[in-house]
């Protein structure tokens, strides 16, 4: 019992100070000054917490029903809580980091195994049909060395084989008598010019072909080689030319394996076709694909699908022309045409223009042949006219 009193003396002459510190305290920060002040005050030595555990319960239900009144919250937990936390957050970070080293070491051990079987595998030398190693320039070399100095040959070959077109001569020679050789060559792009992709969920990728197709074969393949030529791979476009291509009107086929690659773009060399490049016309509906050659070319507007398109159609008259007419050299006709966004609008324009002026001409004509009416001729007409 005696021990008691000076507690609750103790708890009392806090309460007291409290409430002299919260009405001398004019702001929230001053009320937890206050708290902060009361709470660290330290015991007397053999009474233990329980009158500080008092003070600081009952002043902490103060403040918060004040804050609660002036509708601010609550104040944050205490610093025991948020070490935890800022403990639990640490150890997260460190998991993380930890994490993400072994990741990495694991990614370098992947690259230096998958490394050392590309050298392995692309390294050891080639073997004949009889299982035996064909001896080449590097056997000299150290066993690691010729590993190595074969992988690099392989990828360097790989990467001009990309690069470069797969030979010299595309197209094998000319015809010989007495087999009949066109007189001009055709080289013509499959994808948006003839045919256009179109891909859905539910049939996946297809190929529509374009109007015209027929008309362009039929009334070009006596005057003209023609040869596709398309950036596609051969196995994406070899059953598609069989299907346009039924009465076999396509003499040769070449594919992307056969451009030269540059700056991102699979160019078709005119110089590679093992043909007179003044008898040569590309058509294709990217300039970048005869850039090599800019007046071979005829760049025609991409095809987006349109089924009433004609372009085939006007493009079969023009090529006619051109072969009917007996070009020495197409890079003449093909030069008016290169700065020109529509070709064959262009071209037909032109036509018509020539047309009028062909019928002016004619007319001009007819206007002096006619017989001038002179004096002498209408009396000549009047007297026999009276003599009948």
């Amino acid at each position: 019992m005696s021990a008691m009193f000076p507690m609750c003396v103790r708890a009392s002459r806090s309460l007291l100070r409290f409430q002299s510190g919260m009405s001398a305290a004019s702001s929230p920060q001053q009320v937890l000054d206050v708290i902060r002040t009361l709470s660290t005050e330290k015991n007397p030595p053999g009474t233990g917490g329980a009158t500080g555990g008092l003070a600081q319960a009952i002043l902490q239900e103060r403040l918060q029903q004040s804050q609660t009144c002036q509708g601010q919250p609550p104040p944050e937990g205490d610093p025991g809580q948020k070490d935890g936390e800022q403990t639990e957050d640490r150890k997260q970070k460190e998991n993380s980091a930890y994490a993400k080293k072994m990741v990495l070491r694991l990614a370098g051990l992947m690259g230096v195994g998958g490394a050392a079987s590309l050298v392995y595998i692309f390294g050891t030398n080639s073997e004949d049909e009889q299982g035996k190693q064909i001896p080449d320039e590097f056997d000299k070399d150290p066993p690691v060395v010729q590993q190595l100095r074969r992988t690099y040959k392989y990828f360097k070959d790989y990467r001009q084989m990309i690069i470069e077109p797969t030979s010299p001569k595309l197209l094998p020679d000319p015809l010989k008598e007495p087999y009949y050789q066109p007189p001009y060559t055709l080289v013509l792009e499959l994808t948006d010019v003839l045919l256009h992709p179109e891909w859905s969920l539910s049939t996946g990728w297809r190929f529509k072909k374009r109007p015209g197709i027929d008309f362009l074969f039929q009334q070009l393949a006596p005057l003209y080689e023609i040869v596709i030529f398309t950036a596609e791979t051969g196995m994406t476009a070899y059953p598609l030319i069989d299907n346009i291509d039924p009465q076999g009107f396509v003499m040769y086929r070449l594919f992307r394996d056969a451009t030269r690659y540059m700056e991102g773009h699979h160019v078709k060399d005119v110089s590679c076709l093992n043909r007179a490049s003044s008898k040569v016309i590309v058509v294709d509906c990217k300039r970048e694909a005869f850039q090599l050659q800019p007046f071979n070319g005829l760049a025609l507007r991409k095809w987006d699908g349109n089924s009433d398109d004609r372009t085939l159609y006007d493009l079969a008259n023009f090529l006619k022309a051109i072969a009917l007419s007996g070009v020495d050299d197409v890079r003449s006709v093909l030069e008016n045409y290169a700065l020109e966004d529509d070709p064959i609008e262009a071209f037909k324009r032109r036509q018509a223009q020539l047309a009028q002026e062909e019928q002016q001409r004619l007319a001009d004509l007819s206007q002096q042949k006619k017989p001038a009416l002179s004096l002498g001729s209408i009396t000549t007409r009047f007297w026999r006219s009276k003599q009948q």
